[in-house]
Order: structure tokens, then C-alpha cells, then sequence
């Protein structure tokens, strides 16, 4: 299996809609970050499903090393 890459040291701000449901990249290798585009293929890794609860912004980890997948949890600062 592989290690996760950083794709950014800040999270990605995203407009969600209640009910829909988002694919995180947990590799960092795809090009439509913070989302999967399918560049995880023969990783190891698998992206996360996530149903937003309400419209609001979320704020998705761009480090991949977060606690709380798939939202920043500002592990980024020690990186």
C-alpha cells in the first residue's frame, strides 16, 4: 500500500449541497482535488464518501494526515 501524498498544506473551501454526496481524495494524487478522479488505482487507497448534512462551506483536508476525514482538522500547521 501507499503513503498518501500532500496534494496542499491548507484545506480546499467547498460549497456543499445537503444530501449530495462528495468523493474525498484520500491519496492526494488526483487532479481534482479535494475529489477523487480515480488516480488512486493500485495504491492501496480508497476515497472517502461524504453526505453534506446542510448547505454550507466545509473545508476538506488538502494534507491528507487529518484526524477527522474527510475535514481539516489544522494538522497541516505542523507539517
Amino acid at each position: 500500500m501507499s503513503e498518501a501524498i500532500i496534494a496542499q498544506k491548507a484545506p480546499y473551501p467547498v460549497d456543499v449541497t445537503a444530501g449530495r454526496k462528495y468523493f474525498w481524495c484520500a491519496c492526494g494524487r488526483s487532479a481534482k482535488q479535494p475529489f477523487c478522479d480515480g488516480s488512486h488505482e493500485g495504491t492501496g487507497i480508497t476515497p472517502l464518501a461524504y453526505t453534506a448534512e446542510a448547505d454550507r462551506t466545509l473545508y476538506f483536508c488538502g494534507c491528507k494526515q487529518t484526524g477527522k476525514a474527510p475535514l481539516c482538522d489544522g494538522r497541516h500547521n505542523a507539517l
